[in-house]
């Protein structure tokens, strides 16, 4: 009687070696748009020996501004993030870069860390939660904050953590709430901040505070239907497209830069509750995939808009 040939496991420093194959360098950058950008910035990575994997390119000829992403293999370059940023940093200012960024993408300590936040709807919790689960979505959930107990059984079902920080309707209780909240989410230094139906207005300061990195999704079109009931509102206007909408939060409620949109179609028959439970489709999807997007560094903000290398 034969047996299949055992095949041993793979030792660790063949799995480190995998590892490290598959973390990647991602760059990013914007400036004046003119000739020479891209042979300025393939030229550098070629100096230093990168493996390009993927690159994008966006000219935008009403403001005049270009936009890239590269991304090479970390295993390609003899050096590490702090002085890749810095020599890459000399690249940028010589093409009078207005922003650029280096990041690494892999597993272990360099997983993206993500905060959510969460109130009493538990659709975009579960999607998130699900994707996180599978390893699809790529980044580590340090804790889950909730103001209301509802879904804290849903979080310790798949062996988070849950906090539970109540947001009171009081201007004073809801002032030291969320610098409870500002204390617990810094603590973990996350890269995204996501509001998964957290039906809160966040302060101002805390707009700013993480400007760039708080994501929230909203349930409808934007810029139509900002603020609460917005499927009400397109219900009342008759409506025959109805949407989500995941954008960073800014000061100005339901108006900072766009991430990622969707719709489905409506017609007359269709009651707000139904919209309601339609839109809920929708905005799990949107939420995943502009969170998704964001921790990538596919996102690049430019003032109110976004450009978005999906």
């Amino acid at each position: 009687m034969s047996s299949a040939p055992h095949t041993p496991p793979p030792s660790p420093s063949a799995a480190s070696s995998a590892a490290a194959a598959d973390a990647r360098y991602v760059l990013t950058l914007s400036c004046p748009d003119g000739t020479g950008i891209v042979a300025r910035i393939t030229g550098f990575l070629a100096e230093i020996g990168g493996w390009i994997t993927d690159a994008a390119y966006h000219s935008d000829t009403e403001t005049g501004r270009f936009f890239t992403r590269q991304e090479i293999r970390a295993d390609s370059v003899a050096m590490d993030l702090e002085e890749l940023r810095a020599r890459f940093g000399a690249v940028a200012g010589s093409l009078d870069a207005e922003t650029f960024h280096v990041t690494r993408l892999g597993t272990g300590q360099e997983r993206r860390r993500v905060v959510l936040l969460v109130s009493k709807e538990g659709h975009c919790l579960y999607e998130l939660l699900s994707r996180w689960h599978s390893g699809e979505l790529g980044a580590d959930i340090p804790v889950v904050i909730g103001n209301h107990p509802d879904l804290e059984p849903v979080v310790r079902l798949f062996g988070l953590p849950f906090r539970l920080i109540r947001v009171p309707a009081d201007a004073d209780g809801k002032a030291a709430a969320f610098a409870e909240i500002r204390a617990e989410v810094e603590r973990h230094d996350p890269d995204a901040i996501v509001l998964a139906r957290f039906m809160q207005v966040v302060p101002p300061e805390l707009c700013e505070a993480w400007a760039g990195k708080l994501i929230n999704i909203h349930h409808g079109f934007l810029p139509s239907f900002r603020g609460a009931r917005p499927y009400h509102q397109a219900y009342a206007r008759g409506v025959k497209l109805i949407g989500a909408t995941c954008h960073y939060v800014s000061a100005e409620l339901d108006a900072g830069p766009i991430i990622d949109q969707d719709v489905i179609r409506v017609d007359h028959g269709d009651s707000p509750a139904d919209m309601v439970r339609r839109g809920r489709d929708i905005e799990k999807a949107v939420l995943a995939r502009g969170l998704t997007w964001h921790l990538q560094d596919r996102v690049l903000i430019d003032g109110l808009r976004t450009i978005v290398f999906a």
